[in-house]
């Protein structure tokens, strides 16, 4: 059944004409309409007008739970009083000085106080200015031209990291990526650490770095098996090849110090933003002093040329002051407990309702995040199986149904609860009782809808998915 032909659509469309009129509008300034990809919705999607704590209400004045939650930079809520009390009296001071500023000092030691690698701190303006100058950084230390990627993990748009994220699995360049750069990124399998093994072992001499999101790819979306984190670390040490952790979503959630803390494995460099900047722009490379050197200009006993360095927003006072002030929460509360306890609460509830509707979905997920399977990977997959990396980045992704999702999407926006798009999302700290009976009652009413409209078969969904 088509987008056009389904009363989900007609509803969504009946409860957000303002949303759809902006969205005209949108679509003569913006490609597709949208800023960024992952806000790609048919017919359109919602405009917000405001948000506070866990909720927040768009143009037509209607309510959602939110689990974009800014795309995952909202570990602590919307309109924390901490962090809005903190940039509205750096606003009052200056918004950018071009000059040193004691709160960037306070950011970087906020971030040594936490992340175990943090020898030294970088800041960026974002997470994949993050990745790409950690790359460049190993590179420079190593002397070596290659980098080591994970299919299916992502680490930002440039051209590193433009393709076997979702498609191109071979390796081979997206759009506008010389391939000579494509040449350089060798692909390996994140359920394999064997058949890392000996990708590394083949082209370890022009290894500079492998990189990873450490809790699998996408935040968790295809998790790693268990003791690959180490193995990895043991392997990539033997062959003096630097060890990266994108900790741009797992950091400052999976636990205060990200990661690398929750499992005991230090990395030589990582990368992060989102919670870091207290959900305004900002991203910053942290690792060891040795490595980070190639951006001193001072650079000691070994001469090497410096590695150049600019960005006009790094460290920007306003999201230095987010940062500080988020960073404090983080540290001295049990946020990242909260949002991790929260999120286990709504996956047992959304597979009660997938059990008791009868459809062969998987609901599943790792630390403060959750994940909607539209599919099963064979017929008596569950979700322990998913998390203990029993399926491959293909097998996983190969359930991916846009239309599907779409539908799903605009159903529980029905209901007022705001997916994220793959779909599923990550939770805060400040997510509520309520909001969970909320979430819970507008999925099982989602899924009610989507029967009514034939896209789910009542009749053919063979067993209760688990």
């Amino acid at each position: 059944m088509s987008l056009s032909e389904t009363e989900i659509v007609a509803e969504y469309r009946r409860r957000t004409p303002r949303s759809a009129e902006l969205a005209a509008e949108a679509a003569q300034v913006f490609p597709s309409g949208i800023t960024h990809d992952g806000r790609h919705l048919q017919p359109y999607g919602i405009y917000v007008d405001h948000a506070e704590g866990s909720r927040k209400w768009d143009v037509d004045g209607n309510e959602y739970v939110d689990y974009a939650g800014g795309h995952g930079a909202l570990l602590l809520g919307h309109n924390h009083p901490a962090v809005t009390e903190a940039v509205a009296k750096q606003l009052e001071r200056g918004t950018h000085f071009g000059s040193n500023q004691e709160l960037e000092i306070r950011w970087g030691q906020a971030v040594q106080r936490l992340v175990p690698s943090a020898e030294r701190v970088r800041f960026t303006s974002s997470g994949t200015e993050a990745t790409l100058l950690a790359l460049r950084l190993a590179r420079a230390y190593t002397g070596r031209p290659k980098v080591v990627r994970f299919l299916g993990h992502f680490h930002g748009w440039h051209d590193h990291m433009a393709f076997g994220v979702y498609s191109r699995f071979d390796g081979t360049p997206s759009p506008g990526v010389v391939p000579g750069i494509a040449s350089e990124v060798l692909l390996a399998p994140p359920s394999d650490i064997d058949a890392t093994r000996k990708l590394l072992e083949e082209h370890g001499d022009e290894i500079a770095a492998v990189i990873l999101e450490p809790t699998g790819a996408s935040w968790g979306q295809v998790p790693l098996p268990p003791n690959f984190l180490q193995q990895l670390r043991e392997i990539t040490t033997q062959r003096g090849i630097v060890l990266i952790f994108d900790e741009v979503i797992s950091g400052f959630r999976v636990s205060p110090g990200g990661a690398q803390a929750h499992y005991g494995i230090t990395p030589e460099m990582t990368t992060l933003a989102k919670i870091l900047a207290g959900g305004l722009p900002g991203g910053a490379v942290a690792g060891r002093a040795d490595i980070m050197d190639g951006l001193s200009f001072a650079t000691g006993p070994v001469q090497r040329e410096k590695i150049s360095h600019h960005g006009t927003f790094n460290a920007n006072p306003l999201s230095a002051a987010a940062g500080i002030a988020a960073l404090t929460v983080v540290a001295e509360t049990d946020a990242c407990e909260q949002a991790n306890q929260y999120a286990a609460q709504l996956r047992e509830g959304l597979r009660e309702v997938i059990q008791q509707e009868n459809v062969p979905w998987l609901v599943y997920g790792t630390f403060s995040g959750f994940h909607i399977m539209l599919g099963l990977p064979r017929p008596d997959a569950t979700h322990q199986d998913v998390e203990l990396g029993k399926f491959t980045p293909q097998e996983i992704k190969a359930q991916r149904n846009p239309n599907l999702a779409n539908q799903l999407r605009l159903a529980a926006l029905c209901e007022g609860v705001d997916f994220f798009g793959w779909p599923g999302g990550p939770t805060s700290s400040v997510h509520t009782a309520d909001d969970l009976d909320r979430t819970i009652s507008g999925f099982r009413n989602a899924i009610r809808r989507m029967k009514k409209s034939g896209l789910i078969d009542a009749e053919t969904t063979s067993t209760a998915a688990r």
